[in-house]
């Protein structure tokens, strides 16, 4: 098998990330990646392979039929890599539900099992869907396997994933499900590579990007997490509110008489950063806006994601380390530094040199828990987890040991 290629597909509501792996031993090595944001007119590729990027754009439509575009896009990604060896295509998929405990090969039992959740993210469900379904028109034979971003807080107690509803709705699965698994995976064991006895204890890491939650996480498995049923709860995020008092949501429906369509229209894409700043829910740009508004977008995220991680600790009964991933979280020192501001009462203190450098532990001496931060790859995690599908633990040649891996 070596020598071989893997692609995956991180599926957003409106971009798609594409990973270009070679089979090395057990071991996928990323070779390129690209990104497709459809939200573009035209739709444009953004490509690196090695230390060369492309922007290339894309004469297709995004639609209900995928087919047409990916066709161009693996027509492009041809012109690089030799596609002819792919010998499977990975996908993230949000939502799981209770249906799956891991990854799956994409059959269509599977895949309708898949369709059957889309009621449950349908932000997110049916891009995916479309995705594994243009790729098995262009690609029939071609292996397709599923990662669920809801298995990896399976491990959580019943009474962290209930709410306080009638039990026969709990039992018909409206449940606290959690999300963003990949990323939770993937930066666990990177911290129990990079420091084992922190990853040991009880760890909450903040995924900062677009859409933004915490884990809260006791030897390396999750216990709490601030999303529950779908993607909307927990703490504000670019677009999306956050934790919402459900009479809001009746006053929209009834007082207002405004439709469903409209309330998660507003919910998706007009709330959170966006929907207080009136300005963007891009955390770089409410950071140079001086405005009133603008900074009170980052007050109530910071303000948010420190209560979060009180309340984490609670859970946890303490806390050995908090990291800072994603896009957000790797990047922006001052929102990091709000954060910690925040938790001086908890004992953070943070080395203000350190944090403005982005370097992995940011802790000041004096702090009561260590404070990291770490790129996180969901992109690695899809490939490793489409391999594991494809072979049994015995039939894979052992790898030879690695340095941790975060990715491009």
């Amino acid at each position: 098998m070596a020598g071989r290629l893997l692609l995956t597909f991180n599926a957003g509501s409106s971009t798609v990330k594409i990973g270009i792996f070679r089979l090395e031993g057990a071991k996928p090595r990323r070779i390129g990646k690209a990104v497709v944001d459809f939200s573009d007119r035209p739709p444009m590729l953004h490509l690196k392979e090695g230390p060369t990027q492309f922007e290339l754009p894309l004469k297709g439509a995004p639609g209900h039929d995928l087919s047409g575009l990916i066709e161009e896009i693996f027509r492009e990604l041809g012109a690089h890599f030799d596609l002819a060896t792919m010998v499977a295509a990975g996908h993230r998929i949000v939502h799981g539900g209770d249906l799956f405990a891991g990854p799956v090969e994409l059959t269509p039992e599977t895949i309708e099992q898949v369709n059957s959740l889309t009621r449950l993210a349908p932000l997110h469900q049916p891009q995916a869907l479309r995705l594994i379904r243009a790729v098995k028109h262009l690609y029939p034979a071609l292996i397709q396997t599923g990662s669920f971003d809801t298995t990896f807080h399976s491990t959580q107690d019943d009474l962290v994933r209930r709410y306080a509803i009638p039990r026969t709705w709990h039992e018909r699965g409206i449940k606290r499900y959690g999300f963003h698994g990949l990323s939770y995976q993937y930066v666990t064991r990177a911290l129990a590579t990079k420091a084992p006895n922190i990853a040991k204890g009880k760890v909450i890491i903040a995924h900062l990007g677009s859409g933004a939650s915490l884990c809260a996480i006791d030897g390396g498995q999750s216990r709490d997490t601030s999303m529950g049923f779908s993607t909307l709860e927990g703490i504000p995020m670019a677009t999306r509110p956050g934790a919402l008092d459900p009479g809001v949501l009746l006053h929209f429906l009834g007082t207002l008489g405004k439709s469903i369509k409209e309330l998660e229209d507003m919910l998706y894409h007009h709330c959170g950063l966006l929907g207080v700043s009136g300005v963007s829910g891009d955390t770089r740009e409410l950071l140079q806006d001086n405005g009133q508004h603008a900074r009170q977008a980052i007050e109530l995220f910071t303000l948010r994601i420190a209560g979060e991680i009180g309340r984490m600790a609670m859970t946890l009964g303490g806390i050995n380390g908090l990291v800072f991933t994603a896009g957000v979280g790797e990047n922006q020192p001052k929102i990091r530094r709000l954060v910690a501001d925040r938790l001086a009462w908890l004992g953070a203190r943070t080395d203000d040199q350190a944090n403005e450098q982005n370097a992995f532990k940011i802790s000041a001496p004096e702090s009561r828990f260590a404070i990291y931060v770490m790129p996180t790859d969901e992109e690695q995690m899809i490939a490793e987890e489409a391999l594991s599908v494809l072979y049994n633990e015995e039939d894979v040649p052992d790898a030879e040991p690695q340095g941790d891996s975060h990715g491009e």
